[in-house]
């Protein structure tokens, strides 16, 4: 069995390479980050407790992973099959799909933690 060579620094640093790669790139990933900047602010507003903040946060991670593997699965696919193939569509399809529902699920946990605290500021 092989090993692979190389300190945790390095690994790190190819991680956010990714990171950085993934927000530079990706459309739907600007989005999501703007989408996590309106959420903070809104959370540090309206004093959102210590378990919305970690539900919040744990879905700003699941959606960005899952925009993340999206991203790598489509460029994977690319790089492999070169021509129109239904199998290709499919994983690429099943993909967004995955970030979609996880985005879905956010939104709603969001409108959970979040309405309510706006219609008392209104009422």
């Amino acid at each position: 069995m092989e090993t692979k060579k190389g300190s945790f620094r390095q690994s790190l640093i190819h991680a956010l390479e990714g990171v950085r790669d993934t927000f530079q790139s990706e459309r739907n990933m600007k989005i999501h980050a703007l989408s996590i900047v309106i959420v903070v602010i809104l959370g540090v507003f309206l004093q959102i407790s210590r378990s919305e903040w970690i539900a919040c946060i744990s879905l700003f991670g699941l959606v960005i992973g899952a925009e993340m593997l999206n991203t790598a699965l489509e460029i994977t696919v690319d790089i492999i099959i070169s021509r129109r193939d239904p199998r290709a569509k499919r994983v690429k399809d099943t993909a967004a799909g995955a970030v979609l529902m996880v985005s879905l699920a956010a939104a709603v946990v969001g409108l959970i933690i979040f309405v309510p605290k706006l219609l008392a500021l209104i009422a």
